[in-house]
């Protein structure tokens, strides 16, 4: 099923199209498309080819570099990136810290630090989760006190995702312990070169090195990297959640992977017959295809809310439960048309393509339902600011 897009919309998605024909690398596309582990280079390759078509941040208005792109524009270009297994965008200084800044920065904090984003100077990764706040970040233990035009940064961050390739780090840290739980954070901007800043690996179950945990000691901030007001960070974070959750969905990827599901059911064999026309796999395969498309319409009604000007509220939730629960099930089908093939030491000799990764995927997947806010917190979410419960 494909959506009726207009003609000038279809003009658009050709442009796309050969774009990523001739931009996206072929090692960075093989890459891509067998689930491999992106470093970080050829995660700032990906970057820069954006940031010189001027397509980076597609999200941001024009007069800070963005694109302009109205909802389904934005939508039509994610979704063909990920058909064309191009690399996903490091999200957190584009698509997170940037329009935080674009909100709720000062002007001497976006003229500073967006041109930075744009060209690649600054990496940024997010401290959000700690050990005792995950799901509950309003529970942060962080510390921030102000000593005269510096804040002293104390405590930990954990699941720090590509920490340990950013020089700058956005966290909620406490600046009123006596305050309640949101009207005591705040919201700032930390150098990972600053005294008392380190970085320890978390390695995952498929042996990579993806998280880590990042110490601070003593750490001194400057003022003027605190983003909107002492003790009002809260506003900013929630803010930022309500992006990474939509994200999170990550239609475009579904899409993708719910492709090479049916080219793998095609050719994987099952009592003489192809598995995609065995009845039970095909009828889980149908109504994960029906749940994304439904949700492919719903994620583009929260774009064009964003794009007038909103913030997505609980819709974002919303797309963050279906859409991860869509991926983990499209990984689940994967693996199991795969069969014994996906086991990691069969790969080498006799494994169909795309074994490589499908047991990895699957299991890395499984926190997607988990980071970003966990899905049962989404639903409490939900119901509290659409049923009023």
């Amino acid at each position: 099923m494909d959506l009726n897009f207009t003609p000038e919309e279809l003009a658009f998605r050709d442009e796309v199209r050969a774009f990523l024909n001739h931009a996206v690398p072929a090692e960075l596309k093989q890459k891509v498309h067998e689930g491999e582990h992106l470093s970080k280079a050829d995660h700032e390759a990906w970057h820069a080819l954006l940031n010189q078509r001027g397509w980076l941040a597609n999200h941001w208005p024009r007069e800070y570099g963005g694109t302009g792109w109205h909802a389904v524009q934005k939508f039509i270009f994610e979704n063909e990136c990920a058909l064309a297994w191009a690399p996903r965008t490091v999200p957190f200084g584009v698509n997170m810290l940037g329009p935080v800044l674009i909100k709720y920065g000062n002007e001497a904090q976006k003229r500073h630090w967006l041109p930075r984003i744009l060209s690649g100077a600054d990496w940024w990764c997010q401290g959000y989760s700690e050990p005792g706040a995950g799901s509950d970040l309003a529970s942060v233990k962080t510390t921030a006190v102000r000593q005269g035009d510096h804040y002293v940064v104390n405590g930990q961050k954990t699941w720090t995702t590509l920490g340990h390739h950013a020089n700058m780090i956005f966290c909620l840290v406490r600046t009123n312990r006596e305050a309640k739980q949101q009207e005591g954070i705040s919201f700032l901007l930390i150098d990972m070169s600053s005294p008392g800043v380190e970085v320890r690996p978390i390695i995952t179950l498929d042996g990579a090195h993806e998280v880590n945990e990042v110490f601070f000691t003593d750490v001194q901030v400057p003022v003027e990297n605190l983003v909107g007001e002492e003790n009002k960070g809260w506003t900013c974070a929630k803010y930022l959640l309500t992006y990474e959750r939509t994200n999170i969905a990550g239609v475009g990827f579904s899409v993708a992977a719910l492709e090479r599901l049916k080219v793998i059911a095609a050719r994987v064999m099952k009592n003489g017959q192809p598995l995609l026309q065995d009845p039970l796999f095909a009828a889980r395969v149908a109504r994960v295809e029906i749940e994304l498309e439904n949700m492919k319409t719903t994620n583009l009604r929260v774009i064009a809310a964003v794009a007038g000007g909103g913030a997505p509220g609980a819709e974002s939730s919303m797309l963050k439960i279906k859409g991860t629960e869509i991926r983990q099930e499209i990984n689940a089908l994967t693996l199991r048309a795969m069969g014994p093939y996906a086991l990691p030491w069969q790969v080498e000799h006799i494994g169909p393509e795309g074994a490589s990764s499908a047991a990895t995927q699957y299991f890395n997947n499984r926190k997607l339902s988990i980071f970003g806010g966990s899905n049962e917190i989404q639903k409490n979410i939900i119901s509290k600011m659409i049923l009023g419960l």
